[in-house]
């Protein structure tokens, strides 16, 4: 049987693969802008071995939005903080779906122990609230 042709992978979003003249051209911004993106921060490139900068694609994206907001007229400082809020509010959408996740799960397993509960104990009487009951004399 003849092997089969192997198809070429395709890097995943977060390998760096772009050299920097190529992450300007997909981003429309000048290699200068790039350095200075990521000397303030910004936008972190992986690095070769001898220190050149490679951006994955995820890193495209990024630096197109911070692109976009310097554009607004925002400073470089205003889109770190952007960037830091929008990453918290991931985070913390996350966390939110964990927990609901947690709660729903927690749900369950009281559903579970009531069910149990009942079966085990179907003669029980009902309770009398508080100071209904009278005492034996």
């Amino acid at each position: 049987m003849p092997a089969r042709p192997r198809r070429p992978q395709v890097p995943g979003p977060t390998v760096p693969v772009y050299v920097i003249s190529v992450a300007a051209e997909l981003t429309g911004l000048h290699p200068q802008t790039l350095r200075q993106y990521d000397r303030a921060g910004l936008v972190s490139p992986g690095r070769t071995g001898g220190g050149g900068r490679r951006y994955s694609l995820r890193d495209i994206e990024l630096l197109r939005e911070v692109a976009e907001l310097t554009a607004t007229g925002i400073g470089l400082e205003g889109v770190r903080r952007i960037l830091e809020l929008e990453h918290q509010v991931a985070a913390l959408r996350a966390r939110n779906t964990e927990l609901r996740g947690q709660v729903g799960e927690l749900q369950s397993a009281l559903q579970t122990t009531l069910d149990t509960l009942r079966g085990h104990r179907p003669n029980l009487p009902a309770l009398r609230p508080p100071g209904t009951i009278t005492p034996w004399r």
